[in-house]
């Protein structure tokens, strides 16, 4: 793994950050200066809920703009993603020890990690436990809830 500030993306999420950024730069902040221009020709700022509502606005847009670009300044594309053993980029089939259920995860980086879409964090302890490992590997897990044993049963 990299620097702490890396971030790990796999191609559509690059994708997607860039078109919101584009999104941001070239639609929403020029709407944003139009409705700032429009809430001052109202007249007097000190009591004008459109132009503080504009403003407050304008600073989300441009706070979000400055992650955006520190992200895409450190971004790392998963890609060529080896299935000899666990890596970010992997989807990783497991099997709990305790109960036998089967689950299927694939590890990216934290940006693009949604638990409902099995989409799980390379920073999360299932993610991190299950690292380097190879399928047929019993790995315990350190979670906040205790620690539990899965076995690894695949890698795609």
């Amino acid at each position: 793994m990299k620097n702490k500030n890396t971030v790990y993306l796999t191609q559509e999420g690059l994708d997607n950050l860039k078109k919101e950024l584009d999104d941001l730069i070239n639609v929403r902040r020029p709407e944003n200066v139009q409705a700032i221009k429009e809430a001052r020709a109202l007249g007097d700022l000190s009591e004008n809920a459109e132009y503080d509502a504009a403003r407050n606005e304008q600073a989300v847009i441009e706070a979000r703009i400055k992650q955006l670009e520190k992200m895409l300044e450190n971004v790392s594309i998963i890609s060529d993603v080896s299935t000899d053993s666990v890596s970010i980029g992997n989807t990783v089939t497991i099997k709990y020890v305790d109960d036998e259920e089967e689950d299927e995860y694939k590890i990216v980086g934290s940006q693009e990690a949604d638990p409902f879409e099995s989409r799980i964090s390379n920073e999360s302890p299932i993610a991190q436990a299950l690292f380097d490992h190879k399928v047929g590997d019993i790995v315990t897990v350190e979670s906040p809830n205790g620690s539990y044993q899965v076995e690894i049963t695949a890698i795609q």
